[in-house]
């Protein structure tokens, strides 16, 4: 079942290993947070290409199908040897049972200091490996003998850090194209921008098309997350304090975008087809999660007050999926990271402009999930961090959230819904907290 590519000096055949990875992957995938075809039964693997970054070490972008023909490709670093060290036995894949690998163990070597450091070293030194490539900003050095760790508790990525001086985020699920969390990044940076870390090294794939893997960019390691900060003792009152920074290192960050995209910025998006879309999504996820479908008729009311709503700020690049995990606090200054979008859609609608009003009411979402996490009674909280944090943006953005309420409560009736389907598909005891949000939306359409 696993499809053959050309043979390249660095590149190895994926045919001969068929029997050897199939079974082991089949099983060590649905396992990993970063799979997203959880609850759907796998029907088929495919090795898209393979490359040999060293004996032992395989780069391989694996597509996984699953019934109804959704499919997913994935970035996988699979080390294979004959003795594995005690602290590696974590990262095991598997042992297969037959094929030239038989009897071998083959394991995630992105756990492995070697291979970590061996990508960091083709970052430092531009080149390429088969169909990778990768490149470096030309104004960047690079230290030699950064030791790697990995970092824990990412949904859709793996990120090493390096020394505390910089952290490379590689991409498991792979789309093709440019990426949003390099492209944005990139071009941010280019326009002054000091709110977004700016790249140092990336690679990218020429097979089957070019996809961008990874991003390496500086690590700020004294930096503390927003929903470390909501969660840490005290984290409350100090949040509310400084929700107010945070808004206004939201608007900076539009407005940069705004003059580093302007070129493809379009006229005022149109609110009947955005109401649309987004009725489609509420009702997809209706079929998918019955606890949904009594609010639907209220809900689509919401969407067709943002769609009678003319006014709003036009289109443009946005941040796509901000929330606390995404904004980091400095040395007293916000820092906004990880631009790639909700990873579920597809890349091409992660990269095409949408209101700004969607990071707004991301982060809305936000601080209602942190007061959740929190614990009872913390509702007032999450509502002063609300007003603080639209406060800020709106004294330094070129709009008012408060000026176009039924614009962000569509937009944040969306992201409940997408809340909805993620929780009831990862983690279903937290679904109380969006359905929460859709009794408390639907509720409000009734004013």
């Amino acid at each position: 079942m696993l499809k053959t590519v050309p043979h390249a000096p660095g590149r190895r055949d994926p045919s001969p290993v068929l029997a050897s990875l199939e079974g082991p992957l089949a099983a060590w995938l649905p396992e990993q947070r970063w799979f997203a075809g959880k609850g759907l039964a796998l029907t088929g693997l495919d090795v898209v290409a393979m490359t040999e970054l060293y004996p032992g070490c395989l780069h391989l972008l694996v597509r996984a199908t699953h019934a109804g023909a959704h499919s997913g490709c994935y970035q996988l670093l699979l080390g294979v040897t004959d003795r594995l060290p005690a602290r590696l036995r974590h990262a095991v894949v598997g042992r297969p049972s037959a094929g030239p690998l038989r009897g071998r163990t083959v394991y995630d070597a992105l756990h492995d200091p070697r291979a970590a450091a061996l990508l960091l070293e083709r970052l430092r030194v531009p080149g390429a490996a088969g169909p990778l490539r990768f490149e470096k900003d030309a104004g960047s050095v690079v230290p030699t003998g950064l030791s790697p760790r990995m970092l824990d508790g990412e949904q859709s990525n793996t990120s090493l850090v390096y020394g505390d001086a910089y952290i490379l985020k590689l991409f498991r699920r792979v789309q093709y194209g440019i990426h949003p969390d390099l492209e944005v990044p990139a071009a941010l940076a280019g326009d002054g921008c000091t709110r977004v870390p700016s790249p140092v090294a990336w690679f990218w794939t020429t097979e089957p098309r070019r996809a961008t893997l990874g991003v390496l960019q500086p690590f700020l390691s004294g930096a503390t997350d927003g929903w470390t900060l909501a969660l840490g003792a005290g984290g409350g009152p100090d949040l509310a304090a400084r929700s107010y920074e945070l808004g206004r290192a939201t608007a900076e960050v539009h407005l940069a975008l705004g003059r580093a995209f302007a070129a493809e910025a379009p006229a005022p998006g149109a609110p009947g087809g955005l109401a649309a879309a987004m009725t489609a999504r509420l009702e997809a996820t209706a079929r998918q999660v019955p606890e949904l479908a009594p609010y639907v008729p209220r809900l689509m009311s919401v969407y067709a007050a943002a769609a009678a709503h003319h006014a709003g700020p036009a289109d443009q690049r946005v941040h796509g999926d901000l929330h606390l995990g995404q904004v980091l606090l400095d040395r007293g200054r916000w820092q906004i990271i990880d631009f790639e979008g909700e990873p579920s859609r597809p890349l091409a609608e992660r990269r095409q402009p949408q209101s700004p009003a969607r990071d707004v009411a991301g982060m809305l979402r936000s601080f209602a999930y942190a007061a959740h996490a929190r614990g009872p009674g913390h509702s007032a909280w999450a509502e002063r961090c609300r007003t603080s944090y639209v406060a800020g943006y709106a004294a330094h953005a070129a709009w008012d959230p408060r000026e176009h309420a039924p614009l962000v409560r569509a937009h944040e009736t969306d992201r409940a819904v997408y809340e909805v389907l993620y929780e009831a598909r990862n983690r279903p005891d937290w679904l109380p907290v969006p359905m929460a949000a859709i009794a408390r939306l639907a509720e409000e359409s009734r004013t």
